[in-house]
């Protein structure tokens, strides 16, 4: 088994949904490879991917994202586990939640998919026991459809915070990286209360 970390960022594909909640996965990856000066590649496991290292002397990062739909993510993610020979337990999914408030960023390993059919799509590929970014996005308003919560736009306010959170999940997948998940949940979990 590689002792590198493979680092998914799930979304849609294509501009359309670029700026959707449910995209904020792919927008933490984009903020990773900008933050490392790496420029993601078309692979054969039906992702975009890149290499790097968060600082000299860390693990090596694999950071993808797959150009399926959401509700198909296990297929490439499973496809990337088998080309780099990851283990699970050393993959990171990074991923929109809406019962954590927005603003907020959880790490957990294992579970269930909570609703989210990008997780349950990569649990039914490669077993639950991989790691989860999950990133607050807030419930929907009133009786708003949760479906049609995360294919929209964030709020004018929402977007004034955005960037920090994104900010906040890239350094959530550092932070597990370079000190491990206790660690990274004790410094992530206490920040923002």
């Amino acid at each position: 088994m590689s002792d590198a970390w493979l680092v998914v960022g799930l979304g849609n594909p294509g501009p359309d949904y670029a700026t959707h909640r449910h995209n904020v996965g792919q927008m933490v990856v984009a903020q990773l490879c900008a933050d490392l000066g790496l420029t993601l590649k078309r692979h054969k496991a039906n992702a975009m991917v890149a290499e790097g290292r968060f600082r000299h002397g860390t693990d090596k990062i694999i950071v993808a994202t797959p150009l399926s739909y959401m509700n198909t993510s296990g297929g490439p993610v499973g496809g990337l586990v088998k080309y780099f020979d990851v283990s699970p337990e050393r993959v990171i999914i990074i991923h929109d939640d809406i019962d954590l408030p927005f603003d907020s960023v959880r790490l957990k390993l294992g579970g269930g998919h909570g609703g989210q059919n990008g997780v349950r799509s990569i649990i039914g590929a490669i077993g639950a026991d991989f790691l989860r970014v999950r990133v607050g996005v807030g419930r929907p308003a009133g009786r708003k459809d949760a479906a049609d919560h995360v294919l929209e736009g964030f709020s004018k306010a929402e977007r004034e915070v955005l960037p920090n959170l994104i900010v906040d999940a890239a350094d959530a997948v550092e932070r597990i990286v370079v000190d491990g998940l206790t660690k990274a949940q004790l410094r992530v979990h206490t920040a923002k209360g």
